[in-house]
This record gives structure tokens, sequence and C-alpha cells, in this order.
């Protein structure tokens, strides 16, 4: 399948999920801001992350929805809680007015609640195709990727550098945690989308999930870093959020610390440790090539 096709596969499963019904939400208001915020459109890249592994271990594709769902509502509730006015206090995501501007700022905050634990209300369901080992595996994966030694911190470490200059390792934890997590959450998570525990951890997966671990942890940085460049080279129409927002909010980015040049540089040899930790697989793992060469070309 195409990466176009994953994406309306998601965009699919994420519209049938009962973001807000009498069994879930009595608010009519918190359901919407739940579904402006959720299927406000997006790249999709760590449910696409999710579909990409399971393509490239031959994994059913079925059995990958649900966590593809999962770290897509993570996604979403985390931005919603990174453009509060206590946060980064920003009005515009995806092009259209932050979550916050649209509703309320308790609303926003309340969604970005609800669809936190919406994602662990649908990895907790059984799963006929994955075993209880194996699906409480992806449930911890995704928790310890979201917490406080994964997004959130990066997030705290984030908002303690305004104003500061990190080094570039200090910057690396920084995206390592915050944006890097969830994306290697997305790649781990697909592993062990299996019927046995046996089959999760023999021999030949665990060898192809160290690649793939260290694939996801290249893009996750590259993703950043490619993030940073953007944020001076393009427009706010393009990127669909304030250009310039992290350069005048006085975060530290890879440019500030290293230059434009030496940051280039760092985004091409981020996507060549990618792609080389790939080189024991076929055209099965063609799909996570392609996702690493869109994060280092996309213009938004």
């Amino acid at each position: 399948m195409t990466r176009e096709d994953y994406q309306h596969r998601i965009e699919q499963f994420l519209d049938s999920v009962p973001l807000s019904s009498s069994s879930f939400i009595s608010s009519s208001q918190l359901h919407e801001a739940m579904r402006y915020s959720a299927l406000g459109g997006g790249k999709r890249v760590r449910p696409l992350l999710v579909y990409a592994t399971g393509e490239a271990l031959k994994i059913n594709v079925d059995l990958l929805d649900l966590p593809a769902a999962a770290i897509e509502l993570i996604h979403a509730y985390s931005l919603i809680h990174d453009d509060l006015p206590s946060m980064d206090d920003d009005a515009l995501r995806r092009g259209k007015p932050t979550t916050h501007i649209a509703f309320d700022e308790a609303t926003a905050i309340l969604a970005g609640d609800a669809l936190q634990t919406l994602a662990f209300q649908l990895l907790s369901n059984p799963v006929q195709g994955i075993c209880a080992e194996n699906q409480l595996k992806i449930l911890n994966i995704l928790a310890i990727a979201s917490g406080p030694d994964g997004m959130v911190k990066g997030q705290s470490i984030d908002l303690a550098a305004v104003g500061k200059q990190l080094t570039e390792d200090e910057l690396e934890i920084m995206h390592n945690h915050k944006t890097g997590a969830l994306i290697t959450a997305s790649v781990e998570m697909a592993t062990y989308c299996m019927e046995t525990k046996e089959q999760a951890n023999s021999e030949e997966i665990v060898k192809k999930r160290r690649s793939l671990t260290e694939y996801s942890q290249a893009i996750g940085l590259a993703f950043q870093v490619r993030d940073d460049i953007l944020d001076i080279q393009s427009d706010t129409e393009t990127l669909g959020k304030q250009q310039g927002s992290d350069i005048a909010a006085g975060k530290p980015t890879y440019p500030s610390i290293m230059g434009m040049s030496a940051t280039k540089e760092k985004l091409f040899n981020l996507n060549k440790k990618a792609l080389d930790s790939l080189i024991d697989f076929g055209e099965e793992a063609d799909s996570l090539r392609e996702i690493a060469s869109f994060i280092v070309k996309r213009i938004a």
C-alpha cells in the first residue's frame, strides 16, 4: 500500500472511532472539540509508521488499526496541550485556529485529556489475533513514550530551555523525548502486533526490532531538525502554523546552535542512518524508506 492509502485508512478509522457518544461523553461541545483536534488534518506520520512497520514484518494490516489510531490520538492530545497559553501559546495549527482558540481553554484541556484516555481505552480492548501479553506490551510502550520518561519529559525540558542556549547534545535529548519518543513507539508497537508472545520475541523479530528502533530514532530526530529548518525558511501559510514562532519564543533550535549549513548536513546524515538501518530488509520496507524521505523533504 502507498503512503496515501495508509493515510486514507487511518482517516476512515479515526472517523469511525466513537470520539464521543452517549456512552462516552455527554457534552456536545467536548465532542466537537475532540473531533476538531483529532480529525483536523495533519501528516499522520505516526500511524503511517505503524502500518509501514507492519508491512515490513508482514503483519495483517487489520491488527494495526487500533495502535495506529491510539498513537494519533495521543499526538492530537499533545498538540492541544502544547498550544495552550500556559505552554507555547499558539493560535494556529494545521492552518486552523488552535483548539483553545476555536473553543475555549477549559474545553481544550478536557478534549486533550479525553483523547489521551480514549487512546488507552482503544488499546485495552481485546484484539483477536494479538495475545494478551503482546497487547499489554503495546500499552506499556505507548504509556512510557507518552509520559514522564518520554514526551512529557521532552515538553518539560522545552519549557525550561526558553531563553537559554543549549548544547547540541542537550537539544538532542530534548527532541528525542518530545518528538522522538512517540515516533519510536509507533514502530515498536507494531512489532508486537502478533498472535503469540513467542512470535514477537523470536530471534528474527528481536533482531529486526533493533534495526527498526534505530531507524525510528534517526527519523524522529530528523523530523525535528527539518522542523527547525522550516521554521526559518518556510512561511506561515505553507506551514499551517506561525512561521518563526520558535525563534520569537526564544527557543533553542539546531540552526541557532549549529548554523543552517551544519543543520542541513545533520539532516542528511540522519536520513542516511535511517536508511542504513533497513539494509537487511527487502522491498517489504519500501514504505518505511519512503516515510524517511518524506520527513527530510517535507515542506510543512
